[in-house]
């Protein structure tokens, strides 16, 4: 399976701040925000990935995350020019995905989660044994505020709905998503929506109205947050602050994961870290993931 981070948008919600840079440019606590749904990516297994932006910010993508091979994965980029819509993902990276299966993240949407790696590779198995496309939801208090999925016993979906006034559950679909390669036709045949966009939601209904879309739950032990307004922004960087400091442990540490996976060894970590400066993301990797103690220069 192939990964897409779409990270194009303008982040008008968050003006003034992302007046002249992506909002996946700006640190969430003390990470750029595209950190978290790359290390989501990495560790559903995923070692080919797209990253599709705006042609302002393409360089710095490019300046921040390189081509990927110091953390042992591929990455290359491609714009999107203008805004239309999650769904043109799949059209802008038909090349790219070729015939394999594609997960698409949101460049805004952090998940957190125990057991989150099993988790992400289960649903990426099940697109390989034949599930056409999975969605993923997590439940929330004020589901009228978000696209709300209802769903069988079995995890077929029965209805999706755009901030309904009576939501038939409480699970709002997140911002991940997997297919099987018949994406790239079925996106291909959308049509603008009123606000002239290839919208995500036509999408998933394509798959819907075949009986083939099917759910995961993110419950207990997960979090999810999509940081496109000011204050779910800060949520999330609050939540990563607290879970860190109690912890002692970084969420979304892309150098870490990578050694994690086996992608670098202990040589190159090292190398990595010492690459970065004096601060307290490097002395993360040397003194808790290398266990080396504090380093000086």
């Amino acid at each position: 399976m192939k990964g897409i981070i779409l990270a194009a948008g303008l982040g008008t919600r968050l003006y003034p701040i992302t007046t002249c840079v992506s909002k996946q440019l700006l640190p969430v606590y003390n990470k750029p925000m595209i950190y978290y749904p790359l290390s989501v990516l990495m560790l559903a297994g995923i070692r080919e990935i797209l990253i599709i932006c705006n042609p302002r910010d393409k360089k710095l993508f490019e300046a921040l995350l390189g081509d990927g091979s110091q953390i042992g994965i591929e990455i290359i980029y491609k714009e999107q020019k203008k805004p239309n819509g999650i769904s043109e993902a799949f059209i802008i990276g038909e090349e790219f995905i070729g015939d394999d299966n594609v997960a698409l993240m949101l460049g805004d949407n952090i998940l957190y989660g125990y057991n989150l790696q099993e988790f992400l590779a289960s649903a990426v198995q099940k697109v390989k044994n034949g599930t056409e496309a999975i969605i993923f939801g997590y439940p929330v208090q004020n589901p009228s505020e978000y696209g709300v999925v209802e769903y069988d016993k079995d995890y077929k979906v029965l209805s999706l709905r755009e901030k309904p006034k009576n939501p038939k559950s409480n699970c709002a679909v997140v911002g991940l998503y997997m297919y099987n390669n018949s994406v790239i036709s079925k996106a291909k045949k959308l049509k603008p929506s009123s606000r002239g966009e290839l919208e995500i939601t036509d999408l998933n209904k394509k798959y819907l109205r075949q009986g083939k879309l099917f759910f995961e739950h993110l419950g207990r032990g997960f979090a999810w947050f999509d940081t496109g307004t000011c204050e779910t922004y800060y949520e999330a960087a609050n939540f990563i602050r607290s879970v860190e400091r109690r912890q002692g442990l970084m969420i979304s540490n892309i150098e870490e994961i990578a050694y994690r996976l086996g992608y670098v060894d202990e040589d190159k970590l090292k190398l990595l870290a010492g690459r970065l400066g004096r601060n307290q993301y490097r002395n993360y990797l040397l003194d808790k993931v290398l266990k080396l103690g504090e380093q000086n220069d």
